[in-house]
């Protein structure tokens, strides 16, 4: 009889642990949702392995689209904790609407190419090539910050030796199709349903099927990356962490080996 009650006992004692260490385990587990701009897709993989390996309990969920539709999506209540957008103008828009921790921080940096097609059926060598009649030119929308970027440089390869005046307005003229984000863009290119498109050159370079026609140093721009801490998060100090190390030695040696340049200071 003793034995008996002896093994009941034993077993329930072993549930009971089996119980506490599972819950244990999962309210030891905090998930940071980090929403950030489509051109930093390849490169938060790799971003989220190493910080999830340095940082035991936290696991990274990554959402990417268009720096804009993420502030909108922000804005609207969505439950992010780290913004992370390919320009200063969104991040901003959040500081300034009372929506952040803090300022905006810079923590990357990008330059823009050309790309087209692997077969490049258009023969485009150059970027004044962009304004030749018929030349099918995908872009994204008007709120996507590659947007502002590309329209930043043409304006200034307007202005280069060879260049017609109204270099701006043909290739404007030459649009054809404008997409949600830049990944978009270069899926397009990818496909050849455009002849060519203006990315930042990380874009280019994760890519196999497109070629980078380059952009003189005169007219390139330099994007500024920024990313902050969303007020409403449940794990602010997780998420505050994540974005310190994003800034620190180790995201930004990934950040190199993904083609990214240092921040702006």
């Amino acid at each position: 009889m003793s034995s008996g009650l002896g093994g009941v006992l034993a077993v329930m004692v072993l549930a009971l642990t089996g119980c506490t260490a599972t819950a244990g385990t999962g309210s030891s587990s905090v998930e940071v949702t980090v929403y950030a701009a489509a051109s930093l897709k390849q490169v938060l993989a790799d971003v989220r392995t190493a910080y999830e390996a340095a940082t035991p309990g936290v696991t990274l969920v990554v959402s990417t689209d268009s720096s804009a539709a993420l502030r909108t999506q922000i804005e609207q209540g969505a439950p992010a904790d780290v913004f992370l957008a390919a320009d200063t103008k969104q991040p901003q828009a959040l500081v300034d609407a009372g929506l952040s921790m803090g300022p905006a921080t810079h923590f990357a940096a990008n330059r823009l190419t050309i790309i087209v097609p692997t077969p490049n059926p258009a023969g485009i060598l150059s970027p004044a090539d962009l304004a030749r009649p018929g030349v099918r030119i995908i872009a994204a929308g008007d709120e996507v910050p590659i947007t502002s970027y590309a329209t930043e440089s043409v304006g200034k390869l307007g202005l280069l030796a060879g260049y017609p005046d109204a270099f701006a307005a043909a290739y404007a003229a030459n649009i054809v199709s404008r997409e949600d984000n830049v990944k978009a863009v270069v899926a397009k290119i990818e496909l050849g349903e455009g002849d060519a498109g203006i990315v930042y050159v990380t874009d280019a370079a994760t890519s196999a099927g497109v070629i980078a026609v380059a952009i003189p140093d005169a007219a390139n721009v330099v994007t500024a990356y920024a990313g902050l801490v969303v007020k409403a998060s449940d794990h602010i100090d997780r998420a505050q962490d994540f974005l310190d190390w994003l800034t620190g030695a180790d995201g930004q040696a990934i950040l190199t080996r993904h083609g990214f340049t240092p921040p702006p200071r």
